[in-house]
This record gives C-alpha cells, structure tokens and sequence, in this order.
C-alpha cells in the first residue's frame, strides 16, 4: 500500500470521476443543489475550481520543494471549504488568515478581476521578491486589494487585532474619521481548534464579548477550522462545540455535512454578524491532509489505517461527487476542471521559479523601519491656534508659573491635550487611563475635556490593549494605547514583536499600524511596589526589529520626544514605544532637596521637537570623562558628575542618549573622541538588561583608544523595601566606576 499520501489522494478523486455517472439531470446554473438552499450550480462549480486550484498549489508547493525550488509546504489540504467564505464574503470586509486559508484566498480573488492568485500563491511559495503579498519575505496569504494584511501567527495571535478593527469600526465612524470600510463592513478571522485554546486567543473571545456587553458594536467572525488536531496532539472530541456554543455575547454557528449545507451555515454567520454587529462563532469542521506540513512524518503518531479514513473525508472529493450526484456538474465536466488546473498551476509554478528572488541585505530591510525625517517634521507642523488652546486650558502650559505644572507629569499631560488639539484621530485608552486620569495622574482631565470615544478605560488585559491598537490603526486612526507597568508589557509582548512590528515588513510597506505606546515603567520608586512596578528591562523591547524606543529624563525633553514619537508614527507609519520614567514622574529636585532643579518650562507647540538621534548634551568645552546614560540614570549621572568636578577635579560630560532605540551611534562616538574615557550609566539589569553592551560594543568596535567602562544594576528581580538600594545603580557607584576610569 502507498505511502505517499498526496498521490493517493489524487488518485482517488481521479479514479472516481473516470466511473462515476452524471446525473438524471442537470441543473440550471441558477437552481440549488437542493430545495432551500441558496448556494446555485454556478456559484458551486466556481468554488469547487478554487478549492482545486489550492488543492494543486498544495501539491505544487511539495513538488518544487524536492528540487528546493519552494520553500513552504504547510497546506491547506482539507480545509477547503474555508473557499465558501471567500465566495461569501466582501472584498472590504478586511479578513485576518491563518495559513490554511488556501481556498478561501482563492475564492476572494474572483473579487477581483485582474486578480492572478494561482501565479500570486507560487511567488509567496518560491519566495520570488515580486510575491505580491510579502515581496519574498515569507509565505503569508495577504492582498492589499482585497484587504487581506498578512498574517504570520501560527498561534492565533492575529485574533486581539481582529477584534480590534472590529470595535474601532464603530468608533472611527463616530470620531467622523475616513477611511475605506464601508459601516457594514465586518472582520473575519481564521484559526485552527489548537490554536483557539491559546491564551492569545482566549483573549481575543474574551475582548469581543466583553465589547458586546458594554454595548460597543463588535462584528467580528471567528473562524474555527477545525480539523481536529494541532501538529500530532488530538483535539479532544466536540471540545470546540462545548467551548464556544454557549459563550454569552458570542453566537455560535456549525458548518458541516454536503457542500449545500456548509454554504449555507457560512452565509447564515455572515449575515448575522453583519446585521447585528456582534460576535459570531463559526465553528468550519474540516480535516487535515498531509500532515502538519511537508517535514511531518504523519506514520510516527497515526497508522496507516487512521490516514486512510481522514483520506475518505477528503472535502474536494466529497464536494466532487456532490455536485455530480445532485446534477450541478458532469463527471466529464470536473475531470476536465481537475485536469486543466493542475496543468495550468504547474505551468506557473515552473515560471515563478525563475522570477528573481531577494539578494541583498538592504532589499531584505528595506520595509522594516521606515523613516523620513522631512516628512517627520512636516508631519508635526500642523498648529492650533493659541484661541482654541486658551479655550481649553485657560492657561497656556507655557505661561504657568506654579511649579507643580513643570512635573515630567505634568508636561506629559499638558502635552497629551495639545497633542489631541492638534490631531482629531488620536485615541488614548488603558487600564485606569480614562475616567481617573491614570494612576499617577497623567491622562487627567483627557476623557472629560475630549470624550469617550477619544480617551476611555479598557478591561484589564494588555494583549486586547495593544490588539485594539493594532485594530484602530489599521483605518487611520491614531491610537496611544497605555501598559501601566513595564513588566506587564510582557504579558503581551508578542502583539508587538510578532504583529504590530512585523505588519510593514511582512505586508512590503502595503499594511500599516502606526502606534505609540505609552509604558509606564523603570525602577527607583524608593522601594514602594517591588519587581512589578519596578522593572528595570528593555532588553526585551530593544530586540524588536523596527520598534522605536524614547525614554525621556526630564519634563521638557519628554513634551519634545512625544511630540517627535507621534508625527513619526504619523508619517513613517511606525510602531514607537515611550517609555515613561516613573520615578520621575513627580520629581523636582536634583541635587538637594528643595532646589527645584529637575522642573522645567513647558515648550511651547511651536518649539523644535526631539527625534532620534538628537541626544542631551551637559558641560561642554575639554573633558577626561564621558557619561552615557538616560531616564533614571540622567539624573544619577549629573548628581555624580557634580561630585567628580567638585571633590576629584574630574572634567565630566554627561550625554543624555534619549532614543534607546535606534541609538544614537554616532552622537556618542563624536562626543567620545573628545574624552578620555566613557562610563555607560545603566540604570537596567547588567545582562544585557538595558544599552551598555550595544555601546561598548560600538565603541570598541570603531577602535575607539579611550578606557570603556559601565555601571549596571545587579542582575536581579527589584525587591521591596529599602533593600532596592542595594540592587539598583547609585550616585555614588558612578562616582567610584569613574574614578577607575579616569
């Protein structure tokens, strides 16, 4: 008996359609295959084509991958009648795919007349740089026309961002914000029953129900394909249906049986979501052929007989003899199909093996991180006049004199109503962030002075957080989504690294959710809170490819960064983390108390903004001493260097980098060549916890001749108490760190 499996399946489906025999009597193109269905011959024959067509292109995909021609062979093999939702739905009803979402990619691009989806699929497939979707970056299903951003979650993590368009629908409707999605548009999202049991997706159900019952229009359509294992681990049986079929806030809908009878399920879900706006379930039940993908040896967990009796469930061969036995097609008429397809998809496939593939590191990059600094700073030319500002805060910020107004908290505020004057799409929301104004006080008075649609309070969830961010950008909103903490940023660290990040690289530059994310975090909160409130490592945010990192020092530089961080993220399309020292938040003092040093006018909107790159210089003129550092350890370094000049006669300049990511490489290296050694104040853990290895190592590496040295905080969780004296770098070990330097 053959081990090959794809060649069995094959054979099956064409030694039936040799003996089978047409109907009685064939159906009209119009007329139902049965009494009360709405899905006609016609409509069945050409979803039947596109369920062949991904068929062909999964047996392509094998194919050229003997002779490494491709380089992606998980399939969609089983899962084709996912084709009915792509005949079903509207080409701007925005779709999120999971990667056997063949049929359905499709069936969508008959949508689309100039569509060439076979040749399309093959490109992603051989990864040639004209793959339309991603430009040879990976195999994703995406298409700008027909509103498909490209997925690469294998875990469902696409579904928080899912839900998130899906609510912002709504709310960019309500703000009178433009965009291309007509108001009954909804959202579907694909993924299998293993994935559905992840925490990120249990988040995204969670997201969608929890909208519903706040009364927020939600119509989103979760797609469960549903094949019954995730990779060798079986999915325990009808665990979906007792999951998912009695959720509150979540219709559940079951699509199985003949090809009728799917079709008709889809459209019943379809409809029902878009006529209610609310969340509904589509439990799709499917199989899986093949394996996992190409390298799954399936015969290590299954035997022989278990492949075989998945193999007679085969949708194409089951929708085959359907549409013979009910009269919608001739076995004649389907072998032609059959044998025509397969033609046609080989044909293409030895073409797209010769179109030209990425070459270079700079092709590869080119959509990462894109940046364009004019167009930054036009982007944050648009002015309110100073009429409209005084009618909202009386008092321009710039003109106040009381000091509790010159706070890094206060400026951010300040800044933040300025910042939502100026730009009607902006949105700001979080845990706490509306209604009380944030915990330390700094989005006060922003959800009463501009609504709830603007500036509102989500559940208690950082990875719905940042999916509805992703969401809302995605129509040209602009959102600044909240993280109260620094390590619980990392409860949803994935929707930034895997998603939001990759969404411009993955997509060539076509897709796009620009976003700044405000994170509250960094340690030196005298010992209140402990490890979770002080988290003192961006190692994890500095590794992902793209993210832009501002972490200001002082109130002035933070109003000029974020200003700077939002007209990037604006023009460049860019994902910005600012990170928000909370330590400082309420500091006044630098060197004694009372001195009232660490607070700073308001700079007015006019004033230049920061950008990355432009880094904070203190003493200028001849040095023996350069200190790099930032935020917390700004403060820490200055104290420091008053003491070296002050008690040692120690020259010392002390450089404020600003932008943890990108660094600023050569701001620090020309500032260095001008001393005689460089101590990297680093407030984070010593293991690669914050930015002194990247600037040693850069140092280092430009053969700079001066003595390297750093200070770090011990490489440890923050304790609670006044033992966070003993863990977190001081004043005074910078002092004796720069005296063995110097």
């Amino acid at each position: 008996m053959s081990t090959n499996r794809v060649a069995a399946v094959e054979h099956n489906l064409d030694r039936w359609l040799e003996s089978a025999q047409a109907a009685p009597r064939l159906l009209e193109p119009d007329e139902p295959l049965s009494p009360g269905s709405s899905l006609t011959a016609r409509v069945a024959l050409a979803v039947f084509e596109d369920q062949v067509a991904s068929r062909a292109l999964d047996v392509a995909a094998r194919e050229l991958k003997k002779s490494n021609r491709s380089f992606y062979t998980i399939s969609s093999a089983g899962h084709e009648n996912n084709a009915l939702l792509g005949a079903l739905l509207r080409p701007d009803d925005p779709c999120f795919l999971h990667y056997r979402s063949g049929g359905l990619m499709q069936a969508r691009a008959r949508h689309d007349a100039g569509a060439t989806p076979v040749f399309d699929t093959l490109l992603s497939l051989v990864a040639s740089a004209e793959d339309p979707a991603s430009g040879g970056r990976h195999k994703v299903w995406g298409s700008r026309k027909l509103w498909v951003p490209p997925q690469t979650s294998t875990i469902a993590s696409h579904l928080p961002k899912a839900v998130g368009l899906a609510v912002a629908l709504a709310r960019a409707r309500r703000l009178g914000i433009a965009h291309e999605l007509p108001g009954d548009a909804i959202v579907a999202c694909t993924f299998g029953d293993a994935s559905a049991n992840h925490c990120t997706a249990l988040a995204g159900f969670s997201f969608a129900r929890y909208a519903t019952r706040q009364g927020s229009p939600c119509p989103i359509l979760f797609v469960c394909e549903d094949n019954g294992i995730g990779i060798s681990v079986p999915t325990p049986r009808d665990w979906i249906a007792e999951t998912f079929s009695h959720q509150p806030h979540l219709r559940y809908v079951r699509a199985a049986g003949e090809l009728d009878a799917v079709y008709d399920s889809v459209r019943e879900a379809i409809e029902a979501c878009r006529g209610t706006r609310r969340p509904v379930f589509l439990h799709l039940e499917t199989v899986r052929l093949w394996g996992h993908a190409g390298s799954d040896v399936e015969t290590t967990y299954h035997s022989l007989e278990e492949i075989e009796a998945v193999e007679r469930l085969d949708p194409v061969f089951r929708n085959a003899r359907r549409l013979v036995e009910c009269g919608a097609a001739t076995p004649a008429t389907l072998r032609a199909l059959v044998r025509d397809t397969r033609e046609r998809v080989n044909a293409a496939g030895e073409e797209a093996t010769r179109r030209p593939r990425l070459t270079t590191r700079e092709q590869v990059v080119a959509p990462l991180a894109p940046y364009d600094e004019v167009a930054v700073r036009a982007a944050a030319r648009a002015q309110v006049d100073d009429s409209v500002r005084r009618g909202h805060f009386g008092k321009l910020p710039e003109e106040q004199s009381s000091a509790t107004k010159k706070t890094l908290a206060a400026h951010v505020n300040a800044c933040l109503h300025d910042e939502f004057l100026r730009r009607p799409e902006l949105l700001l929301f979080g845990e706490d962030s509306g209604k009380k104004g944030g915990v330390y006080g700094v989005t006060a008075e922003l959800q009463k002075k501009f609504g709830l649609a603007r500036a509102f309070d989500t559940l208690l969830d950082e990875t719905s957080i940042l999916g509805l961010a992703q969401g809302a950008a995605h129509i040209g909103l602009l959102p600044l989504p909240e993280i109260q903490y620094l390590a619980y940023i990392h409860n949803a660290l994935d929707q930034l690294r895997g998603e939001a990040c990759s969404l411009h690289y993955f997509s060539n530059g076509q897709f796009s959710n620009p976003m700044v994310v405000r994170v509250q975090g960094l340690a030196y909160q005298k010992g209140f809170g402990g490890h979770f409130h002080n988290d003192n490592s961006i190692g994890a945010l500095r590794d992902i490819p793209g993210l832009m990192l501002a972490v200001p020092a002082r109130g002035d530089d933070a109003v000029r960064m974020l200003r700077g961080a939002i007209a990037t993220a604006k023009a460049c399309k860019r994902v910005v983390v600012f990170l928000e020292p909370i330590a400082l938040y309420h500091e006044r003092d630098l060197h004694a108390d009372g001195d009232n040093l660490w607070l700073f006018d308001y700079p007015p909107p006019r004033a230049e903004l920061l950008l990355p790159g432009d880094v904070g210089v203190y003493g200028e003129g001849p040095c023996e001493l350069l200190i790099v550092s930032y935020a917390n350890g700004l403060r820490l370094s200055l104290r420091a260097a008053r003491m070296l000049e002050q008690r040692h006669g120690l020259r010392v300049r002390v450089l404020d980098v600003r932008w943890l990511n990108p660094l600023p490489f050569e701001a620090i290296a020309r500032h260095a060549s001008e001393c005689g050694a460089v101590l990297v104040a680093d407030e984070c853990r010593a293991t690669g916890g914050g930015i002194a290895d990247a600037v040693v190592a850069d140092l280092a590496e430009r053969g700079y001749r001066g003595k390297l040295g750093s200070v770090r905080a011990a490489d440890t969780y923050v304790p609670l108490g006044s033992a966070t004296s003993v863990v977190l770098m001081q004043d005074e070990e910078i002092v004796a760190a720069a005296r063995r330097l110097a």
